[in-house]
């Protein structure tokens, strides 16, 4: 593939336009559809809040437009692509029409990458023809200020499209990471979700509130998590009181392979989250506004000053 591959992404909403603007801010030509009209046709403004939220000034959101193009359907968007990003919503047997109209469509070297969080990339790719050139990429949200991408390899997979999709997403200045086995999580959500798992436990069984947990991770190892992960942890504490500590906590720590009845019982209350109010906490709007200012202000520094 070129230097300036041509890049398709399926799909213009929240994931999508930050795909899109990733490429196009890196100098890449990118060709974006969506069925619904209205989302296709304000990507191109959402691309350019993002990129002025970034940071950028007049001159390089102008730059980064200029190589955006809003196509009608995805054989339109695919014909001449290099890299397909499929960014449509997390429902298997649509993400599978989609890869099968894209295959009909994009130049046989194409590569095809999925990017889902939920869905295991063989269970999308399965029906294709071409399934050695087809793979996950799960972007984090947002995608254009998360550094990391999964690269998710199948058992089909053909290491060398790994390769040049993991080479593609570096070049554009993300931080790619090659997941050999295609597992239901991949890496980032297993770990995140053990996290959550073991949290929602602490609550649920009166150890401490949510406002605790929350405090607890903010307040201590989740400061390092940023420049110390936890396997450079353990190697830094030494693998031998890794051990000893493990032999003292492993065996009490929630290992349901359910979710927990506690989430059942939020939802019945109509606990179901900020949008509504109230979750685990209660929620005014201003929280919620608040919220996501705070991250996004957090995510700007990081990238500022954390070494690539």
């Amino acid at each position: 593939m070129t230097a300036r591959a041509h890049i398709a992404v399926i799909g213009a909403g929240l994931m999508g336009h930050g795909i899109a603007l990733t490429f196009a801010r890196a100098g890449h030509p990118v060709s974006v559809t969506d069925p619904v009209e209205e989302m296709l046709q304000s990507a191109p403004e959402r691309i350019g809040e993002s990129l002025h939220l970034l940071g950028a000034d007049a001159a390089e959101i102008a730059a980064a437009l200029a190589n955006v193009t809003l196509s009608g359907s995805v054989a339109e968007a695919v014909a001449d692509a290099g890299y397909v990003f499929e960014a449509a919503p997390e429902k298997l047997e649509l993400k599978q029409r989609i890869f099968a109209e894209i295959e009909a469509h994009a130049p046989a070297d194409a590569v095809l990458a999925s990017n889902t969080s939920v869905i295991q990339i063989s269970l999308i790719m399965a029906g294709l023809n071409s399934r050695h050139r087809a793979l996950g990429t799960h972007w984090w949200n947002p995608p254009h200020m998360i550094p990391l991408v999964e690269v998710v390899k199948t058992e089909w997979t053909d290491p060398a499209c790994a390769q040049a999709m993991h080479d593609l997403l570096a070049g554009a200045g993300k931080t790619p990471v090659m997941v050999e086995k295609d597992v239901p999580g991949f890496i980032g959500n297993r770990l995140q979700h053990a996290l959550w798992r073991e949290a929602v436990s602490l609550v649920e069984n009166g150890i401490c509130t949510a406002q605790a947990v929350d405090d607890v991770v903010k307040a201590s190892f989740g400061r390092r998590l940023a420049v110390l992960g936890p396997l450079e942890n353990a190697d830094l504490v030494g693998i031998g009181l890794t051990q000893d500590i493990h032999r003292q906590v492993l065996f009490d720590l929630e290992s349901s392979a359910a979710p927990s009845d506690y989430l059942q019982t939020l939802l019945d209350q109509g606990r179901t989250g900020m949008a509504a109010g109230a979750g685990f906490r209660d929620w005014s709007e201003e929280d919620l506004a608040a919220t996501k200012a705070r991250v996004a202000e957090h995510l700007r520094k990081l990238e500022a000053i954390l070494p690539e």
